[in-house]
């Protein structure tokens, strides 16, 4: 047995860090596996309408509303690290003081962008080659969905909070609450009452607001637990708000790079066709829930990769990145093997739309490789995520994309087989040129003493 996998093995072996890695991986696996439900549930409900225009309506305005919220990341990642600093120091007046800073930034951010959102929409609307009736109902959808983002940004803050404190049962509860509403209004007003698309949206709209005002009531119980007042004479002062808005500049430009790939799928497919847009939609969800699923190992993996580069323990980092590694890949190859198996019924579940069903079914073989390719740029984001590398993972996102739009420019002509293998190689350079990025900081020495910086968190995209 060689060196290296002689060290694989022995890391592999230590039972105490598998314990540990699925001790804080579960629950965040649950948590993770509702987020991509809500979009899920709508494009389900409408895809056993007639019509693919409905479907591909919901599809599209669904996109560019979940690309919308994941440039709001970074809400969730700062609010998760002060709140984690301030727990850690028992400080309760700083606790509430991230808590109320968090919901105004995000409500503030919700009024200010539902307003520029409106026109950008239409604008990105007006591009695409679709059918004017799917325009027009996706512009419906998409507007509808709007009344929900101070919502959705609140919840955030909240779920970033409460993390924060080491508490995950509360945001388990508020995505299920969320997520349980939405798919019993969805069903209700879109096949019962025959609102169609519009149904779905104002479904989603009234589940996201349940979500964030459960989350609000179980915040104001559970603060009496840290002792303490909000301080409202600091909040008058830039200093008190600075650090919260200064420190994920990194982070929303990997977001936007991120987010703006999956909006160029959706306006590239809306090119192809209704039922083209529609299909991809229907396989970009199996992805989803791959990610959310393998989120919750990076959660782990960030948590203890984060504590053995702070004490110093290059064994103890080695064991988590093994153990969180592969368990990542155990996991990812049962996704694979499970939408080889069940991949149509996977889209049968989601459409009676032939046209549709037959359009998925022909780029499903695109679908059974994703997810042991894109395992590792999400792994590998939880490593720089711990070691508060910000920096590199935006210029690692950079450099994939990057490399990855003249590829999409020549595979123009293959039409959607080439949208797909594009997508496929941009995964695989992230994983690439995070690899790159984590060989060089590894023969500088990821332990090292060096100035600290805001720690951060962020789900894997």
């Amino acid at each position: 047995m060689t060196p290296f996998l002689s060290r694989l093995t022995k890391a592999w072996s230590h039972r105490p860090t598998h314990t540990k890695a699925w001790t804080l991986a579960a629950p965040m696996v649950l948590s993770n596996l509702s987020v991509p439900l809500v979009a899920l549930t709508d494009i389900t409900v409408v895809g056993h309408l007639p019509q693919a225009h409905q479907l591909g309506a919901v599809a599209v305005g669904a996109m560019f509303y979940e690309v919308m919220l994941g440039l709001f990341v970074f809400l969730r990642m700062g609010t998760t690290g002060f709140a984690a600093q301030a727990a850690g120091r028992s400080d309760g007046n700083e606790l509430r003081r991230i808590l109320f800073q968090s919901l105004v930034l995000g409500f503030g951010l919700a009024l200010l962008v539902a307003v520029i959102a409106v026109p950008v929409g239409n604008t990105l609307l007006d591009s695409m080659s679709a059918s004017p009736e799917l325009k027009s109902l996706a512009q419906t959808y998409f507007q509808t969905r709007l009344f929900g983002l101070p919502a959705a940004l609140t919840s955030c803050a909240l779920i970033g909070w409460f993390l924060g404190i080491q508490n995950v049962r509360v945001p388990l509860g508020m995505l299920l609450t969320t997520n349980i509403i939405n798919m019993m209004l969805a069903l209700w007003f879109v096949l019962s009452l025959d609102w169609e698309a519009p149904g779905a949206a104002r479904a989603s709209v009234i589940a996201e607001w349940a979500g964030a005002l459960l989350g609000l009531g179980l915040a104001w119980l559970v603060l009496p637990r840290y002792p303490g007042q909000l301080e409202l004479s600091r909040l008058g002062h830039w200093r008190a708000w600075q650090p919260l808005l200064a420190v994920n500049r990194d982070i929303l430009i990997r977001s936007l790079l991120l987010q703006g790939v999956f909006l160029l799928i959706a306006w590239r497919g809306a090119q192809l066709g209704d039922a083209t847009v529609a299909a991809n939609a229907l396989l970009l969800n199996g992805l989803l829930f791959t990610a959310f699923a393998l989120d919750g190992l990076a959660h782990a993996l960030e948590a203890l990769s984060g504590h053995a580069i702070g004490a110093g323990d290059r064994s103890g980092l080695e064991r988590v990145l093994v153990i969180c590694s592969g368990w990542a890949f155990i996991i990812s190859l049962g996704f694979a093997l499970f939408f080889w198996i069940g991949g149509n019924r996977f889209i049968q579940f989601q459409t009676d739309i032939e046209e549709v069903r037959s359009a998925a079914q022909a780029y499903l073989p695109y679908l059974i490789l994703l997810p042991p390719i894109a395992v590792w740029s999400y792994m590998l984001d939880g490593l720089f995520i711990a070691a508060t590398r910000a920096r590199e993972m935006r210029n690692a996102m950079l450099l994939a994309a990057l490399l990855a739009l003249p590829l999409g420019w020549l595979t123009s002509g293959w039409g959607n087989h080439g949208l797909w293998l594009t997508f496929i190689a941009f995964m695989l350079l992230r994983g690439l040129c995070l690899g790159r990025e984590a060989w060089r900081l590894e023969h500088q020495g990821w332990i090292r003493p060096r100035e600290p910086q805001s720690p951060i968190a962020t789900p894997a995209g």
